[in-house]
């Protein structure tokens, strides 16, 4: 396969943000391929719901519920409506989608977009798999975190990390650690600054739960991901659900929990816990004995053997998939073709 790293795509316009019809592509005629996530997060619900339904399930999204669907409060329900309809516009609209997914994770999912849109679509697996990595973080990745984990034990250390994004309260982080302690299990911590708004005693907390985890505990403020979730002594990974973390931990094989604060996360982990199955969804309150348990099941539980079966053979899936004669490999193959024509034209 030719390196497509270095293909230039000229007048092509390739977006992360393709939804829109009044992107600058349009404006200009030239050809848009919008770069989309998650199949299955392309969904729009246009009702107003009572506080009461939120736990309904929804029948054409199973296994969603109500409260897993980004919502937007507004009192100009026109106005989000004529934005949807812009989207759903521009999407048809433009030259094709590419999606940052693997047909055995989302083949229905694509399917369904492909006969609704009528756009070529090129699912091209995770693009970590085909680039180095590299960080759109201002911290500084710690490494001495690769040298903790090289001392702990295989498929021993669960690696905790919500993100660039999330925030939680005091109340929640003391909660976490209290649950990371008290599980007995070797844990990596990422607590980046800003992860407790206002908080002025994180210090001496981290401290203490240091102090009484011993060496099973490191907290770093930023670490080098991909490397972390692909070391031999990672046996699983607390995440916040964001769409390249989970696609991350699945590529490595490692099952989940899944605590999800906001925007796709919610879906990503109700595929994660209900479809896939590869993980615990943290549903209810942040509660130390709930987080204990989470990990005891996911660590050291028949129910986390079972998970970790299932993601290994995803894994193993999407790993065919690159290969070459794989729908990932020929789906980048047919890409690569298909700009090449589009700009010849």
């Amino acid at each position: 396969m030719q390196s497509y790293t270095s293909l230039k795509l000229l007048r092509t316009s390739l977006t992360s943000e393709g939804w829109l019809c009044g992107h600058p592509a349009s404006a200009l005629f030239l050809p848009l391929l919008p770069f989309r996530f998650s199949v299955k997060n392309v969904t729009f619900l246009y009702k107003a719901f009572a506080e009461s339904q939120l736990e309904e399930p929804i029948p054409e999204l199973a296994p969603c519920k109500i409260k897993d669907i980004h919502m937007i409060k507004t009192g100009n329900p026109d106005d989000i409506f004529r934005f949807i309809t812009s989207m759903v516009r521009g999407t048809k609209a433009s030259s094709g989608v590419i999606w940052n997914t693997f047909e055995d994770l989302e083949r229905t999912k694509l399917a369904e977009f492909s006969q609704e849109f009528q756009v070529p679509v090129f699912p091209i697996v995770p693009f970590h798999k085909y680039c180095p990595a590299f960080s759109s973080s201002l911290l500084e990745p710690d490494e001495s975190s690769l040298s903790w984990l090289d001392k702990q034990a295989t498929n021993s250390v669960i690696c905790v990390s919500f993100g660039s994004l999330a925030v939680i309260n005091e109340k929640e982080f003391r909660e976490i650690g209290w649950g990371l302690v008290n599980s007995k299990q070797p844990f990596l911590w990422v607590v980046h600054p800003g992860l407790v708004p206002g908080a002025q005693r994180l210090d001496p907390l981290l401290e203490g739960f240091l102090q009484m985890a011993g060496e099973r505990g490191r907290v770093v403020k930023w670490a080098p991901q991909q490397a972390v979730l692909a070391h031999r002594a990672t046996g699983g990974f607390w995440t916040h659900g964001g769409w390249n973390s989970t696609l991350e931990s699945i590529c490595e094989g490692l099952a989940m929990i899944c605590q999800p604060v906001f925007g796709d996360q919610r879906v990503n982990t109700r595929y994660v816990s209900d479809v896939w199955r590869v993980g615990i969804h943290l549903e209810n309150r942040i509660e130390r004995g709930e987080i204990e348990r989470a990990i005891r099941r996911l660590m050291a539980g028949e129910e986390g053997e079972e998970m970790r079966g299932r993601i290994w053979s995803l894994k193993e899936k999407g790993e065919a998939c690159l290969r070459p004669g794989g729908v990932s490999y020929k789906s980048l193959e047919r890409l690569a073709s298909y700009i090449s024509e589009v700009l010849s034209n």
